[in-house]
C-alpha cells in the first residue's frame, strides 16, 4: 500500500516556459503589461473592429465586478494575465460583431427558439454524453465546438455562405484546442473534444461577461458571490440572441429544436424558463463524491495554468460549496415546474443501459428513438477514439473525506434515488463524464 500523500497534478513545463517569456519580454520592453481595465479593454475593442455598439449594456457591470476580483483574489502569473487580456478582448469584440451581425439581417432576432430540450445536472453528472447522444439525432439542432469558441462570425462571413470562401473559425478552434492540450494534455481526458464536436452553451453564457465559466478557470470567490445574487435573464436574452445567429449562420432550419446544456443551468434555472418558457428539461444526476471530485480537478486542472498561488484543498471546499449551491438552488426551482415538462436521468444508468436510458428519455421526448440510434453509435465509437485516458481524480488529493460529502448531500441522494457507490479509489477512473 502506498503512503505517500495523494497530490493533485502539477502543471506542464510548456506553461512555465511561456510565463517566463512573457515576464522577459516585459522587462524587455518587449511586451506591454496586463491592463486590465474595463474602458481600455472597451476602447481597444472598439479600435480593433471599428464599431461601439455592444448591444445591452448590462454586461458592463459583471465585467466591472469580475476584473475587480481578479486584481484582488486570483493572484493571475503573468501567461495568465496574458490570457485573460485575449479573452476579454475576444468576448468584447464579438459583441461587438454581434450587434453588426443584428444591424445588418435583422430577420436573425426574429427567428424562433421552440421547445429546446435542456440538459441540467451537476458538473461531470453526465451531460456531456446525453447531450453528445442526443445531438447525433439529425431532427435536433446543436452547437459545435468552434461555434462556442468563436460564436460571432466575421464580417466577411456572407462570403462563406455565397460558396466564395472558408469560415476560418473550425481552423482557429483546431489550434486554440491544441494550444490548450500543450497548456494541460490531461485536457482529453477530462473533456473530450475536437472543432465539429457538439458542445455546450456555457460560452454563450459568458458572452455577458457572467456566470462558472470565469470561475472553473480563476479563483474569483467575490465574483461568484455576486453572481449568485444577480438575475441572470440579460445574459440568458443574449444567450438565445446568439443561438439566433448561430443557427442563421449554420443556415439551419428553425423548426429543429435545439439541444442545449450547461452546468450554469443548475444556477438559473428561473431565468433559463424565462427566456425558454416551452423548453423541456432532462436533469442528470450523479453519486455526489463522483461529482464534487471530478469538479474540483476539472477546476484545479485550469486553475493552476493561470495562478501560481493554488491550495488543492481550498479548491475542494470551493467546489464542494459551489456543487451544494448549485443542486440547492436546481431544487428549489424545479418545484414551480410541471412534472410532465421534465424527467430525470441517473448517470449510473447510463452506465449501465445508456440505450434502455435513452429509450426512455425519448419516449418523454414524444419522439422515436430508432432513427437517431446510428448516430449515437457512430458518436460513441468517435468518443472512444477521442478519450485516449481515463479522467483520474479523487476526493483526498483535494482534502476532502468521502463521509463529509456523503452526509452534505444526503438528503439529495435519497430524495432522487442516486445510487451511492463503493468508496472511491485513490485515483478513481471514470471512463465517460
Amino acid at each position: 500500500m502506498n503512503d505517500q500523500p495523494i497530490l493533485p497534478p502539477r502543471r506542464t513545463r510548456f506553461i512555465d516556459i511561456a510565463d517566463g517569456v512573457i515576464r522577459g519580454g516585459r522587462k524587455l520592453g518587449l511586451m506591454d503589461p496586463a491592463r486590465l481595465e474595463k474602458d481600455f479593454l472597451m476602447e481597444e475593442a472598439v479600435q480593433a473592429t471599428g464599431l461601439d455598439d455592444f448591444g445591452d449594456r448590462w454586461f458592463e457591470r459583471p465585467l466591472e465586478v469580475l476584473l475587480d476580483s481578479v486584481k484582488r483574489e486570483a493572484q493571475l502569473n503573468a501567461a495568465g494575465e496574458f490570457s485573460a487580456m485575449k479573452m476579454f478582448h475576444h468576448v468584447l469584440r464579438d459583441r461587438l460583431y454581434t450587434q453588426m451581425w443584428f444591424g445588418r439581417h435583422p430577420e436573425i432576432l426574429a427567428r424562433p427558439l421552440k421547445n429546446p430540450v435542456v440538459i441540467v445536472g451537476p458538473m461531470r453528472s453526465g451531460t456531456t454524453r446525453l447531450h453528445r447522444l442526443l445531438a447525433a439525432d439529425q431532427r435536433f439542432a446543436h452547437l459545435r465546438s468552434f461555434e462556442t469558441i468563436s460564436p460571432v462570425p466575421r464580417p466577411e462571413f456572407e462570403q462563406v455562405l455565397a460558396g466564395e470562401a472558408e469560415d476560418f473559425r473550425p481552423k482557429l478552434a483546431a489550434r486554440i484546442l491544441k494550444v490548450a492540450r500543450l497548456a494541460n494534455p490531461r485536457t482529453l481526458s477530462i473533456h473530450p473534444t475536437g472543432a465539429y464536436e457538439p458542445e455546450e452553451e456555457l460560452g454563450l453564457v459568458a458572452a455577458s461577461m457572467y456566470g462558472m465559466k470565469w470561475e472553473a478557470q480563476w479563483n474569483v470567490p467575490s465574483y461568484a458571490e455576486w453572481c449568485h445574487e444577480e438575475s441572470a435573464i440579460p445574459a440568458y436574452r443574449h444567450m438565445a440572441n446568439l443561438l439566433r445567429l448561430i443557427g442563421w449562420s449554420q443556415q439551419e432550419s428553425s423548426l429543429r429544436p435545439w439541444i442545449l446544456k450547461t452546468p450554469q443551468h443548475m444556477l438559473d434555472l428561473p431565468a433559463l424558463l424565462e427566456v425558454f418558457p416551452d423548453a423541456r428539461l432532462i436533469f442528470t444526476h450523479r453519486d455526489p463524491k463522483q461529482v464534487v471530485g471530478s469538479a474540483a480537478s476539472l477546476a484545479w486542472n485550469q486553475t493552476i495554468i493561470y495562478s501560481d498561488h493554488n491550495d488543492p484543498a481550498q479548491t475542494g471546499r470551493d467546489w464542494l460549496g459551489k456543487t451544494a449551491t448549485m443542486i440547492a438552488r436546481m431544487r428549489a426551482a424545479r418545484d414551480a415546474i410541471p412534472r410532465e415538462r421534465m424527467i430525470d436521468v441517473q448517470y449510473e444508468d447510463m452506465e449501465t443501459d445508456w440505450r434502455g436510458t435513452m429509450e426512455r428519455v425519448y419516449r418523454f421526448l414524444d419522439l422515436e428513438m430508432e432513427p437517431a440510434v446510428a448516430g449515437m453509435e457512430d458518436y460513441l465509437d468517435r468518443s472512444a477514439r477521442l478519450k485516449r485516458h481515463p479522467h483520474r481524480y479523487s476526493l483526498a488529493e483535494f482534502g476532502l473525506r468521502e463521509d463529509e460529502v456523503n452526509e452534505r448531500f444526503a438528503d439529495y441522494t435519497e430524495t432522487f434515488g442516486i445510487p451511492v457507490g463503493a468508496p472511491t479509489a485513490a485515483a478513481r477512473t471514470r471512463l465517460a463524464k
